[in-house]
């Protein structure tokens, strides 16, 4: 890409999935937060496989309006993935990671380069609310930040999403991290760096639905999980040396009942049965734990790359000019 980022202030960089329901609103709200920032900006645009009409309405946009940027990758990576496209493409000074359903609100973006502005390098955009979501995903939430914060080793900002403002050098510092099972607020957090928040109420979907089922929230919360601590593989072996020693309690018990004749003991039966029955589905356990520690090497090793970009439109454009107002988003 040839552009210079000292030319542009602000990225904002917004992973799209099917989100054709609410891109006219989107593009509206964005609009007028572009025209009242106090810089060049640029709005990155990464479409991560979508099958409806999202990539027609951006490339369209993209084309005629020289704030806007698409990014079209080959097929579905996944939200985190498409975030790292996203900043990697990057070219501003100030880069701000924010969803396409509106649950961020993009006037929050403001508040979050006034904490910027102050000489923060990472500004955390704290959700006070979660609103439109079930008791379930909100106490599942709850539960998952809790933990998480009690097993990693660095601190992890709670009810905070992937919705937060970067400065360029931590972006810099953040492409150095080349993992595959990519846990981006939990990087970030990793690096440091001067750190602040903006609290924010979370509100209800504009439109569409939820692209965040919950396997895709289990799935990112084992990538916290395995990337972040060695908890898992340390309970493995307590968990193991527990085990060993309820055995040998057990094993005494049972020798104790024979050698005083008990007739409700069936010689052989019992305890063969429980011990064995327990210590093989602890082994699974534990042998699972180890595996995907494993398999989260084996992909590191491939280094295949995190994503393919089939197409690119607006990153010819040497600076983020001024553009007229978004019109007929409907098309």
């Amino acid at each position: 890409m040839a552009a210079n980022f000292r030319s542009i202030r602000y990225s904002l960089v917004i992973p799209v999935f099917n989100e054709e329901a609410v891109l006219p609103i989107l593009l509206r709200r964005l609009e007028l937060v572009l025209s009242r920032l106090d810089g060049p900006a640029e709005a990155i645009f990464v479409d991560d496989g979508s099958s409806d009409s999202s990539s027609i309405v951006l490339r369209a946009l993209a084309t005629r309006d020289p704030r806007f940027r698409y990014i079209g990758l080959s097929r579905n990576f996944g939200h985190q993935v498409a975030i790292t496209a996203g900043m990697d493409a990057a070219q501003g000074e100030a880069i701000i990671v924010m969803d396409a359903d509106l649950q961020d609100p993009p006037e929050v973006i403001e508040q979050l380069i006034a904490k910027w502005q102050e000489g923060n390098d990472v500004v955390h955009a704290r959700r006070l609310s979660r609103d439109g979501e079930s008791r379930f995903k909100r106490a599942t939430a709850h539960l998952f930040y809790r933990i998480l914060g009690r097993m990693s080793s660095v601190g992890i900002p709670a009810d905070v999403g992937d919705f937060r403002l970067i400065d360029r050098k931590v972006l810099d510092a953040l492409r150095q991290m080349p993992e595959q099972d990519r846990f981006v607020r939990g990087m970030i957090a990793w690096l440091g760096f001067r750190q602040t928040e903006v609290a924010f109420h979370r509100l209800e979907r504009a439109a569409g639905e939820t692209k965040y089922p919950l396997f895709k929230m289990v799935r990112l919360a084992m990538n916290a999980a395995l990337g972040f601590s060695d908890l898992p593989l340390r309970l493995a072996v307590w968990c193991g040396l527990t085990v060993s020693g309820l055995a040998l309690l057990y094993g005494g018990w049972v020798i104790l009942m024979w050698l005083s004749n008990d007739p409700h003991l069936v010689t052989g039966w019992s305890s063969t049965i429980l011990v064995v029955s327990l210590l093989c589905g602890f082994n699974m356990v534990m042998t699972g734990i180890v595996g995907l520690y494993v398999g989260r090497i084996h992909a590191e090793v491939k280094r295949r790359p995190l994503y393919v970009v089939q197409t690119q439109i607006g990153f010819d454009r040497n600076e983020a000019m001024t553009a007229p107002a978004i019109h007929a988003v409907n098309e």
